[in-house]
């Protein structure tokens, strides 16, 4: 997922965060809620954000649904530009585009 870091606020391009579908796969509707739950905003249409407050929990929860296997890293793992410095909470969870 593309993102990057303003003012100590990641914005995760609404283009990559899951969608939720009413007759879709369980794993990826329950990924969706658990992004959306801890999200400062999550308009559709617009870049989700989280507050530095989050971000340890945000790093916890891409592990998991990385390492459950069922979705693809593509989804779970957070994509910064090359100039960017990723924090060390998400050094696990997330590589340079």
């Amino acid at each position: 997922m593309k993102a990057r870091i303003e003012n100590n606020v990641i914005y995760i391009n609404h283009e990559d965060v899951p969608d939720y579908k009413k007759a879709g796969s369980v794993v990826r509707n329950s990924y969706f809620w658990a992004l959306r739950s801890i999200a400062g905003k999550s308009r559709r249409y617009s870049d989700w954000e989280y507050e530095s407050e989050v971000w340890f929990a945000l790093s916890r929860m891409l592990m998991s649904f990385t390492e459950s296997g069922y979705l693809g890293l593509r989804e779970t793992m957070l994509e910064f530009p090359q100039s960017t410095d990723i924090p060390q909470v998400f050094r696990d969870v997330a590589t340079w585009e």
